[in-house]
Formats: C-alpha cells, structure tokens, sequence
C-alpha cells in the first residue's frame, strides 16, 4: 500500500557554497520525505546550469515566485535580502530555514510577522556546537557568555567593520585582534561571517550580553570558535574548527546542518533539545 503522506518541498534561496551543496544532497535524496522543487539565484543562467547537474529538474525562479512552489523555503542568500525570501513563507504560514540569522537583529518586524500569521522561522545549529546547552542553560540564570573567534584573515576580507576602521588583514604573520564588543555590534560589523554568534546570543542572553573577540589569524587554516559559558546550572566551554566550504567565509558544517534539521522535521524519533 503506497503512502499518503505528501513530501516536504522545499525551495533554496541563494545558490553560493552552502545552496548548491544543500540542493544536490536533497536532490540525491538524503532526506527521505523531502524533495527539491525549485530554487532562486542573482545569475538565473548559472543557476539554470547548476540545476542540469542535479539529479532531477527543478524550477529555477525569482524570489518572489517560490512561495507557491514549496512548503519550506532555506535562505542561503546575501543578509539584505532575507525580509524578501522569507516574507512570503511567513504571510502563508509556512516555515522558513534562515542562515543569515544576524540579519534578523536589524529585521524584528519578521519576529513580529511570525507571530502574527502563525508562520516559523528556524535557525539551524549550524556550527554552534553546544546549542542545546546553552538553550538549557537560558531557562535558568547565565552570568557570561564570551566568544573568540579566529579566522584566516582571506574570510573576514571585505568586512564592514574592517573597511570603516581602515584595518588590513593583508600580509599577517601573527593573529590580529579585529573587533571586541557584543553579537549585535558584530553581525553589523561582519554581516557574512559572525551569524555563529548571533545564533548563541538568541538561545542565551541576548546580543547586547553576549561578548565576543575577532582575531584574523595566519596560524589556523579553520575557522575556529572558543566559547566560554557561566550560568547557575553549568559552567561549560567548547571549540570548534570547521573547515571551510568553497566560500571561506562559511563552514562546511553548515549545509549538513541544514539537512539534519528537515530530517528532524520529519522523525518520529528525536534527539537533542
């Protein structure tokens, strides 16, 4: 007997590292349940290529004509154009994956959106290892939370921050500390590269009490992530290395990420927090 149950469609906004790696593994089918049904690029003709690699055709359209076509959209996307992509999921009371999570501290009115239409807007762990702990941690009290950060100095080229203050991280032969402040001053700073942090700052105390350093270090060729957490029920640190997708400033870890939270949409079996 044939199952009546409909597939998860999902739509990927954004085809750079972590979208064309989402949409070839969900076209392979590694999420049973869930199928690709279209995706949206600046470059309609190289998406229009990309798609040909795929494992079975699927719709390449603007922005504006996903929401029809899926039940699920993933924002892979440059951070200002997050209210466009996920806008029109919420309104539909739909669900919407977002990676540029540091855009939603300067976009509240989506928060607000979700809430009064009954739509869902999801951040996956991404590599945030120890988010659980930390969304435990935030039912009681935290005292601190405090975050270093190294990254090549080629992934945090082009930076806001870095621009304003006319600070080079050309030529570097020891580690440069760039930026010390909180998660809000730094997604504003670093748009493309710190929404690591604004994710650990929503599950726990809030952007303005989560600290954070920057340093561009020649020394490591991962992006590493030391956080340091105070809270009256664990005291708890954590190091991560990821290694890099194809763009240097995002993880590799971040596309399986995204895989691993539809296939928890659909378990009937879960596991973590």
């Amino acid at each position: 007997m044939e199952s009546t149950t409909k597939p998860l469609r999902v739509a990927i906004a954004g085809l750079g590292a972590i979208g064309k790696s989402l949409a070839t593994r969900l076209a392979d089918g590694v999420v049973p349940g869930v199928i690709l049904t279209a995706v949206s690029a600046k470059n309609h003709d190289k998406a229009k290529d990309f798609v040909k690699t795929l494992a079975y055709p699927v719709k390449v359209l603007a922005i504006s004509e996903l929401e029809p076509e899926a039940d699920v959209i993933v924002e892979c996307a440059p951070a200002e154009l997050l209210g466009d992509i996920i806008a029109p999921f919420l309104r539909a009371k739909k669900k919407a994956i977002v990676l540029s999570v540091g855009a939603i501290l300067f976009k509240p009115e989506l928060i607000e959106l979700a809430k009064t239409t009954g739509g869902t807007i999801m951040v996956p762990t991404g590599a945030l290892i120890g988010l659980d702990a930390m969304i435990a941690a935030a039912e009681g009290e935290i005292f601190s939370v405090k975050m270093v950060t190294n990254k090549p100095p080629l992934g945090l080229k082009g930076a806001p921050h870095l621009i304003e203050n006319n600070i080079s991280v050309d030529g570097l032969t020891k580690p440069l500390k760039v930026f010390s402040g909180n998660a809000r001053e730094a997604a504003k700073g670093f748009p493309a590269n710190l929404n690591v942090v604004v994710a650990l700052a929503l599950a726990g105390v809030g952007p303005e009490k989560t600290h954070l350093e920057i340093w561009a270090d020649p020394t490591v060729v991962r992006n590493t992530h030391t956080i340091i957490v105070d809270s009256d029920s664990a005291k708890f640190s954590m190091k991560m290395e990821n290694i890099p997708s194809e763009n240097p400033k995002t993880g590799r870890i971040v596309a399986q990420s995204v895989v691993a939270m539809l296939r928890k949409m659909l378990a009937t079996f879960q596991v973590g927090t």
